[in-house]
C-alpha cells in the first residue's frame, strides 16, 4: 500500500529560556523543551492513522507541523512524495500544500465570529483565487446542514452544527489529507458520534487519508486503522487499532487502556495511573517512561530503548517480547 504521507525522524524544540537581559544578569543558560523527538511513521492513502497520549505528549505539535504551522528542528515531513522543508519549487511546494486541511479542536474558536459562514468555507478557494459560487452551499448539504445556513453567523449554530461547518471549510480546496486535532473533545458524545460518523463517511466517499490526534480511545477504536502511541514526544507504540487494543505491548499503552473508561467496567479495581508526565524540559535519562514503569529497571534509566518492529507492532521498550 502507497504511504502517502512519510514522518521521517522528526523532531520540534523550543526556546523557552526568559528574556536575554534576564539570562544575563542571573547567569543562566537558554532552556530549551523538546516537544517532539526522533518521531518515525507513515499514512498510507485513503487511510486514518491515530495519534493517542496524554496532554504534553507532542500531538499537536506534530499535527501542526504536518500543515506547515510549525517548521521542524529536525527530520522531514514528506507528502505524495514531496519533502516540505527542503522543496525549492514554490509551485509544487504550493500545489502539496493545497493537499492539506486541518480541522481544529474547538469549534467555537476556530470561527471567525464577524464572518457568514458562506465566506468561512469559500475563504481557502477565494485565497487561490478559485471559483466560489454555490460552493458554500454545496459543501453545506453535504456535511448535513441546510443550503440557508450560508448566510447565517458561526454564533447561531450549536457545537455540533460548528464542528459540521469546519469540516466543510476543510473540504473546500478538496485536500487529500485532513489533520483532525481533537475534532470532537469540545462536544456532548452523541454529537461527537455525529461527526465522527460524518468524517468516516467523507472519508469513504472522497478517498480522504486522515492524521486523527486525541486522547480519547473510544474514538481511536471507532476511527483509526493504525495507531501510534506518544509519549513525552517520543514514540512508544505503534500497530494496527485491532493488534493494539487486543495486546499492547508497552507499559504505557498498557496504563492507558487500564485507565479507560468502559461500559463494562462498573465495580472493576482500576489501578490509577502511576506519577505524572516529567518536565520535558528536563527529561529522565534512557526510557522517558522509567519513573512511572512497574517493569522498569536499572537498564531503562541508563538507555534509550529504539523503536523496534515485533509482529505487527512497532515498540520502545527493552523488554517487549515477539
Amino acid at each position: 500500500m502507497t504511504s502517502f504521507v512519510r514522518i521521517r525522524h522528526l523532531s520540534r524544540v523550543f526556546d523557552v529560556s526568559k528574556p536575554w537581559l534576564n539570562r544575563v544578569l542571573e547567569r543562566l543558560p537558554k532552556t530549551q523543551l523538546t516537544a517532539v523527538s526522533d518521531v518515525s511513521f507513515e499514512i498510507p492513502e485513503r487511510q486514518v492513522y491515530a495519534l493517542v497520549g496524554e496532554s504534553g505528549s507532542g500531538k499537536s505539535t506534530i499535527g501542526k507541523m504536518l500543515v506547515g504551522l510549525l517548521p521542524p528542528s529536525e527530520g522531514a515531513v514528506e507528502i505524495d512524495g514531496v519533502d516540505l522543508s527542503r522543496e525549492s519549487d514554490p509551485g509544487k511546494l504550493s500545489a502539496t500544500r493545497d493537499k492539506i486541511q486541518m480541522i481544529f479542536q474547538d469549534p467555537y474558536a476556530s470561527l471567525n465570529p464577524r464572518w457568514r459562514v458562506r465566506d468561512i468555507i469559500n475563504e481557502p478557494v477565494a485565497a487561490k483565487g478559485g471559483d466560489t459560487r454555490g460552493l458554500a452551499e454545496r459543501l453545506l448539504e453535504q456535511v448535513g446542514l441546510s443550503p440557508a445556513d450560508a448566510v447565517k453567523y458561526p454564533h447561531e449554530f450549536s457545537g455540533g452544527q460548528r464542528q459540521r461547518i469546519c469540516v466543510a471549510r476543510a473540504l473546500a480546496s478538496q485536500p487529500r489529507l485532513i489533520v483532525c486535532d481533537e475534532p470532537t473533545s469540545a462536544l456532548d458524545v452523541s454529537v461527537q458520534a455525529q461527526v465522527l460518523n460524518l468524517m468516516s463517511d467523507l472519508q469513504e466517499d472522497l478517498g480522504l487519508t486522515y492524521l486523527f490526534i486525541t486522547h480519547d480511545l473510544a474514538v481511536v477504536q471507532h476511527v483509526a486503522d493504525r495507531i501510534g502511541v506518544l509519549y513525552l514526544g517520543r514514540l512508544v507504540e505503534e500497530a494496527d487499532a485491532e493488534a493494539l487494543f487486543d495486546a499492547p505491548r508497552h507499559p504505557y499503552t498498557q496504563m492507558l487502556f487500564d485507565a479507560a473508561p468502559r461500559m463494562d467496567g462498573f465495580g472493576r479495581e482500576v489501578t490509577p495511573p502511576k506519577g505524572e508526565i516529567p518536565d520535558p524540559i528536563n527529561p529522565p535519562a534512557g526510557c522517558a517512561f522509567h519513573p512511572r514503569c512497574p517493569m522498569a529497571e536499572e537498564w531503562c534509566k541508563r538507555e534509550r530503548p529504539d523503536l523496534r518492529k515485533y509482529g505487527s507492532h512497532r515498540v520502545a521498550c527493552h523488554f517487549a517480547q515477539a
